[in-house]
């Protein structure tokens, strides 16, 4: 049957749409919160560099920038304002900016006075939470301030570093410090408090989303627990005690959902697998397994094929089968630093430690194959890589990149 040309055309510029959209980092770990880059093709054969086509200075942050179309936000610190800058994702020019004053990040975190809270994109609205917990909403094309919340006072010793989620027109946010933690939802379009669960400190890690039973959950880490709320009214579904060990010790990676398994990690304390289950409305979790071979630091693992990647918090790359919790491989040279970010670029891991090299390596459980080691930035790189087709966007200490692989 020969199809009429319009519905050709049509067809074929939903495919592109889907395409362009597919390539978006909308937010913290990308699309679906997981870390998995849609759509890239590695070399077959990865160049000594990457070809940088722009660079400009942004300002002080920690925070990993969002993609969406041709748009890059941008949010960092900038004399006594932090502020978010909207750039063209081709050539690196200022399309808007907003900022507002704000202290810097003190004390044992003042090395790094910035955001480290990565900006969220849905809706037409792109949403930033401050180091001192600032959280603004911005018309995601021209900048104008819609809403901004500073009523929950106080951060974490190391100040405010979880990533807001843009979920059912709602952002649920993390708040708060050692003594008035909460997490809260507000609505997306007008600011208005939604819900709000309080009980324990803040803590760092981001939240993701889940469904068990039906009921869409919203699972994190508060300074003392793993817990799941449910996502239409805040109600607490299930928690368990959950804190990381060690010197500067803190509950820092984003939990990872894998249908009803929740896998969470922690300083000091390895990796545990749990089962989430619901039965007339009540949650129950059945623990699946728990790894205490390594353990990262700032780096939350990625989920691949039934294997999680991971970066140790002695600075070595791992490998732990998902379904069993058995560690697969741990690599022997390490020495990386001990933290960093690794995403799931489909053939291929793409790792980036603030050493300022992009590594790339084999996903396999028999052992750690390096396939590239490229230096992409003069200063420490502690956001994430944003991989979308051939393009890296890499910040480093007080400046953004696009660099392509060709």
């Amino acid at each position: 049957m020969r199809l009429p040309l319009t519905f050709i055309v049509i067809g074929a510029v939903s495919v592109l749409q889907m395409q362009a959209q597919a390539q978006d980092w909308p937010q913290w770990r990308g699309p679906n919160r997981d870390d998995r880059v849609p759509g890239f093709v590695a070399p077959k054969t990865w160049p000594q560099q990457l070809d940088q086509k722009w660079k400009v200075i942004v300002g002080q942050s920690d925070a990993t920038p969002a993609l969406v179309g041709d748009n890059l936000y941008v949010f960092s610190r900038q004399d006594d304002y932090e502020e978010i800058q909207c750039l063209n994702a081709a050539n690196g020019t200022v399309v808007w900016s907003n900022r507002y004053e704000a202290l810097p990040a003190t004390g044992p975190a003042g090395s790094h006075p910035g955001p480290r809270s990565s900006p969220a994109v849905a809706d037409g609205k792109v949403v930033t939470l401050g180091a001192r917990g600032t959280l603004s909403c911005l018309d995601a094309a021209s900048g104008n301030l819609i809403w901004r919340k500073d009523d929950i006072h106080g951060w974490p010793g190391f100040f405010t570093a979880t990533s807001p989620l843009l979920v059912d027109g709602m952002c649920i946010v993390q708040l708060g410090g050692k003594t008035n933690g909460a997490v809260v939802a507000y609505d997306l379009a007008s600011g208005g408090e939604k819900w709000k669960w309080t009980g324990e400190g803040a803590a760092y890690a981001s939240p993701v989303e889940m469904t068990v039973g039906g009921t869409k959950l919203i699972v994190t880490q508060t300074d003392k627990s793993v817990i799941a709320l449910v996502l239409a009214d805040g109600k607490l579904a299930w928690e368990t005690p959950y804190v990381g060990h060690g010197m500067g010790a803190g509950n820092f990676d984003t939990p990872i959902v894998d249908g009803q398994t929740i896998i969470y990690t922690g300083q000091g304390r390895g990796t545990t697998a749990i089962k989430l289950n619901e039965q007339d409305g009540a949650f129950t979790a059945t623990g699946l397994w728990t790894n205490t071979d390594v353990s990262p630091r700032f780096c939350t693992p990625v989920l691949k094929d039934g294997f999680l990647y991971g970066l140790s918090e002695k600075g070595k790359f791992y490998c732990i089968d998902a379904k069993t919790g058995k560690t697969a491989w741990t690599e022997a040279e390490g020495a990386r630093g001990n933290f960093g970010s690794i995403v799931d670029a489909g053939s291929v891991l793409i790792a980036l430690t603030p050493k300022s090299h992009l590594i790339v390596f084999q996903p396999s459980d028999k052992e750690f194959s390096l396939l590239a080691n490229i230096k992409v930035a003069d200063k420490p790189t502690y956001p994430q890589p944003v991989v979308s087709g051939n393009r890296v966007f890499v910040e480093d200490d007080d400046s953004v990149a696009l660099l392509t692989v060709d």
